[in-house]
């Protein structure tokens, strides 16, 4: 059973006030193709009726958990809520959390709601701000005693003007020892973006970012995206693991995934395939060096080129020397794939588009926080990524006070 599969099955322990998840908690989730009931956005939703139970009048944008109070380990969840295109954050949007103890139980508590008892007590709600902007302050959750699935902590979404709510990925952890095996043989399916939070430490505290995409992944949502041309994976998925061939730059003649090994800060990687445009390519080029110099170990910039024409692993990998060399690349990977659809590089999860000019993705801790389509290099078009580069830092805004108990 997974965190994509919900058996539902809960055990009341008879000798204390605790009640025990044996596999998974009230999500109506599947590993196959997502379920449908009557046309209802997201999908079958079991336990979503859990959403309202006990819902005070008054939520704000900062919540505070009982499993805040006296943690060993606490944690702060905080982000914005994008509209589907991830650019334009949703304010109004309500989130629903519960989550296990450090025991990895769902406790219960004084004042819970006798129909939100097996949610356990430390649940709560979050409503996005102006800005799109939600933290809740909590403690990190313990996986079920005896159990293969990883700690996790639910999330169900509602939108202004909607009745019903949805479900998106459980917030998982990337340093949790469980969480490779399972998602190995039971994937995420990255409904509202990636679950898997990267956690930072300030002080004792650890402090995960995590935004939300409203719609993205989720069946029967009514909104389309407005721009038809697709290539890459959406804003808000995470940037899969690659190993492509590193014909010149820092890791020149190996096969170093760019996220695995510079995934902790901002990515930048400028796909192209069949339709390469040399002036552009090499002002692009240039820019990114300039950027990478600036900002050090901050950000890395790769130029993946996988045109399948005429394709030879020899001739690429000189064609790729020369340019490095005649534009003074030092920080700039240059690499190379026979095709944008290659299984043995592992190209064919970036999803590119081999008939477009350029595929521009820019990502942080693994997670697309932007992506350009045949964008044309130039001053107004730099000035954009650089923009771009400063806002998604992490460290632009301040950290909310936890709120009052």
């Amino acid at each position: 059973m997974t965190i994509t599969q919900c058996r539902f099955l809960l055990f009341v322990l008879l000798f204390g006030p605790v009640i025990l998840a044996t596999t998974f908690s009230c999500k109506g989730q599947s590993t196959g193709e997502p379920v449908t009931a009557n046309g209802q956005v997201g999908g079958n939703c079991e336990g979503c009726e859990l959403f309202f139970a006990g819902m005070p009048e008054q939520i704000n944008s900062v919540d505070t958990s009982e499993g805040w109070r006296n943690a060993k380990q606490p944690l702060l969840i905080t982000g914005t809520v994008f509209e589907l295109n991830g650019v334009d954050p949703a304010s109004g949007v309500l989130i629903y959390y519960w989550q296990t103890d450090e025991q990895g139980l769902y406790s219960r508590g004084p004042g819970l709601p006798a129909d939100a008892q097996q949610h356990g007590r430390i649940r709560g709600w979050v409503k996005s701000d102006e800005k799109g902007r939600y933290s809740i302050y909590t403690n990190r959750p313990a996986a079920y005693p005896n159990d293969q699935l990883p700690a996790h902590i639910h999330l169900f979404i509602l939108e202004p003007g909607s009745k019903l709510p949805y479900y998106v990925d459980d917030l998982v952890f990337d340093d949790d020892p469980l969480l490779i095996p399972h998602t190995k043989k039971y994937p995420m399916e990255n409904r509202g973006g990636s679950g898997v939070l990267r956690v930072l430490l300030d002080g004792k505290v650890q402090v995960a970012v995590h935004d939300i995409i409203l719609g993205l992944n989720i069946p029967n949502y009514p909104k389309k995206m407005t721009n038809a041309v697709v290539s890459g994976l959406s804003i808000g998925e995470d940037q899969p693991s690659f190993i492509p061939y590193h014909a010149y730059g820092p890791d020149r003649g190996s096969r170093a995934c760019p996220v695995c090994k510079y995934g902790r800060y901002h990515g930048l990687i400028l796909f192209v395939g069949n339709r390469p445009d040399w002036a552009a390519i090499r002002q692009w080029l240039v820019f990114m060096e300039k950027e990478s110099t600036s900002r050090q170990q901050y950000l890395k910039g790769y130029f993946v080129y996988a045109n399948e024409q005429g394709y030879s692993k020899k001739n690429r990998e000189k064609e790729l020397v020369k340019l490095g060399e005649e534009l003074g690349i030092k920080r700039v990977a240059l690499t190379f794939v026979p095709s944008v659809d290659d299984f043995e590089t592992e190209m064919k999860l970036n999803k590119i588009d081999a008939s477009l000019e350029s595929t521009l993705i820019l990502y942080r801790h693994r997670r697309i926080v932007a992506k350009f389509i045949n964008l044309q290099p130039g001053t107004m078009n730099f000035e954009l990524i650089s923009d771009l580069l400063d806002k998604t830092r992490g460290d632009y805004f301040e950290l909310p006070e936890p709120a009052h108990q």
